[in-house]
């Protein structure tokens, strides 16, 4: 009897390999043979695992380089030790561009954003630059230690942000759309405040070119005068960003604003969305509830003891209505805070509190996870810190993309 064709047992390991029951048993048998692991990382398979298995939360990363994975008993922590072993998180095979003669020396990278395995890091210009707007951005694979640098932004559209205000908002890598033919792509989103306007332009690895990301032009958003003057005085390290369904929200609780900023990836289109009903304080997370359906946490009062838990009753559009799903009950005694979320992750930071209710200095700050689904608090690390980290962002994919070594 003759053997089976190749693709007939590719097609039955591949139905193997789909019922293996967690995404770290997956990464175990894609090192077995350069076979197995082919197979694996094929896109059609990986999008069968994403549906059936979101990518575990592997650890995060803080602006100034500095990585943390889970530890035990987190049930990611075996695969994000493997990652943490394997992978240059100092970016070590990243080049240092050199200044231009009389420009003051360039800062270190920093994180931007991850997503899908991949990390933007960004580089400050000095403040003798002619064009200190922009920043020098490179895309990075930290397992594989590949990398990708941007080109720099062009002057065709560098003048629409010649008025730009002060810019709260931090360049992003977006997922990897479902038509894309080719794993090493990637797209990067820029966003302006331009006086009374919102501009966003986007950067395709496909095409090599920054272009207008907005259907209407470089216009984009149009603002009223108090939305304005609220981006003119947020930091940067106060405007959260989270991803949800094709959709980046960004919320303006800061200020006192009871609205999400909403980019629609898919259109293209920004618009603002209503948070639910009540007093929501201080930060709130967009994660992904499942069938479609945005889901929101957040705390109401000054100390936050009690996480809510709401999800948007409509799919596919701006949500505009909210169902109260739960009341989540913390530990007292300690501050809670909202740090990151990603997908079906939210990211909280534990900190011990005094009798007055204030940070005590040098504490154990302890992080946590908490799946939307499951609703289940779980520690991923603690940390002896003294001063609270800005700018932090969830690493969570299975498996890292590859890129190329190459600058675009």
């Amino acid at each position: 009897m003759a053997p089976p064709a190749p693709y007939i047992v590719d097609e039955i390991l591949e139905e193997i390999f789909i019922r293996l029951p967690t995404p770290a048993a997956l990464a175990r048998a894609s090192t077995a043979s350069p076979r197995f692991r082919r197979i694996i990382t094929e896109r059609p398979f990986l999008r069968r695992i994403r549906a059936l298995h979101p990518p575990p939360l592997l650890g995060f990363a803080v602006d100034k380089r500095a990585f943390h994975h889970a530890q035990e008993p987190h049930p990611s922590a075996p695969l994000a030790r493997a990652l943490a072993d394997g992978a240059d998180f100092s970016y070590s095979f990243v080049p240092v561009p050199q200044p231009q003669p009389n420009q003051e020396l360039l800062s270190p990278w920093y994180h931007r954003d991850i997503r899908d395995g991949r990390v933007l890091l960004g580089r400050r210009f000095g403040k003798d630059d002619p064009s200190p707007v922009f920043r020098e951005l490179v895309v990075c694979d930290p397992l594989h230690r590949r990398y990708v640098l941007l080109p720099p932004f062009p002057d065709d559209l560098a003048h629409w942000v010649e008025h730009q205000v002060y810019n709260p908002f931090k360049p992003f890598l977006l997922p990897v759309a479902e038509e894309e033919t080719e794993e090493t792509a990637f797209r990067i989103i820029w966003m302006a405040h331009c006086r009374t306007k919102l501009a966003a332009f986007v950067f395709s690895s496909s095409t090599g070119k920054w272009q207008e990301a907005t259907k209407s032009g470089p216009t984009g958003l149009v603002l009223d005068r108090g939305d304005s003057a609220i981006l003119s005085r947020i930091h940067p390290h106060f405007l959260m960003r989270h991803y949800a369904y094709g959709c980046f929200y960004w919320d303006w609780l800061v200020t006192g604003s009871r609205k999400l900023l909403m980019l629609d990836t898919r259109r293209m289109e920004f618009s603002f969305a209503d948070l639910p009903p009540g007093e929501w304080s201080k930060r709130v997370a967009i994660v992904e509830a499942g069938e479609g359906r945005p889901g929101i946490f957040g705390f109401h009062g000054e100390i936050a003891s009690d996480l809510s838990y709401a999800i948007a009753q409509n799919t596919g559009e701006s949500p505009n209505q909210w169902q109260m799903l739960k009341t989540i009950s913390l530990d007292p005694g300690y501050i809670y805070s909202i740090d990151a979320a990603t997908g079906r992750y939210l990211l909280l930071v534990r900190t011990v509190a005094s009798s007055l209710g204030n940070l005590v200095e040098n504490s154990l700050v302890e992080y946590f996870s908490m799946d939307a689904k499951m609703l289940q608090l779980q520690r991923v690390c603690t940390k002896q810190c003294s001063l609270m980290y800005n700018g932090t962002h969830i690493y969570a994919d299975f498996p890292p993309s590859l890129l190329s070594s190459r600058a675009i």
